[in-house]
């Protein structure tokens, strides 16, 4: 059975950077939209202080994950000297090839911890099941 995979990584902004980081996430949300059919939401999330950046990314499986991560790769370069990774959780069974590719992410921007959860119970009224 195939399910939804749910990614939630949260970065902290340089000082002085969020006017950079914005144009930047708005590049590289045009980029995924433009360049990545599959995955089912792609969201960038600022706090009130201009100083956290939430992204959540809704994949239907393991192959869109797999493919955004290689395909965005050159963009998140981009990112190193305008905000640190503070963590990315990963919820749902991620392929071990996704896996390392966010791990390769988490030290680039900040060496961040990556935390999988394991579905336990739920229903998805999106998901290709």
């Amino acid at each position: 059975m195939t399910r939804t995979i749910l990614v939630v990584d949260s970065s902290e902004i340089r000082e002085g950077k969020l006017d950079e980081v914005q144009a930047g996430v708005d590049e590289l949300v045009a980029f995924v939209e433009e360049n990545e059919a599959e995955p089912l939401a792609y969201d960038i999330y600022l706090d009130d202080a201009g100083r956290t950046m939430t992204g959540v990314q809704i994949h239907p499986d393991a192959a869109s994950l797999e493919r955004h991560l290689t395909v965005a790769a050159p963009v998140f370069r981009s990112f190193t000297d305008l905000l640190t990774l503070a963590r990315v959780d990963v919820y749902g069974r991620a392929s071990e090839a996704a896996l390392e590719q966010i791990r390769g992410k988490a030290q680039l921007l900040g060496n961040a911890p990556v935390a999988v959860h394991e579905l336990h119970a739920g229903f998805s009224r999106f998901a290709a099941d």
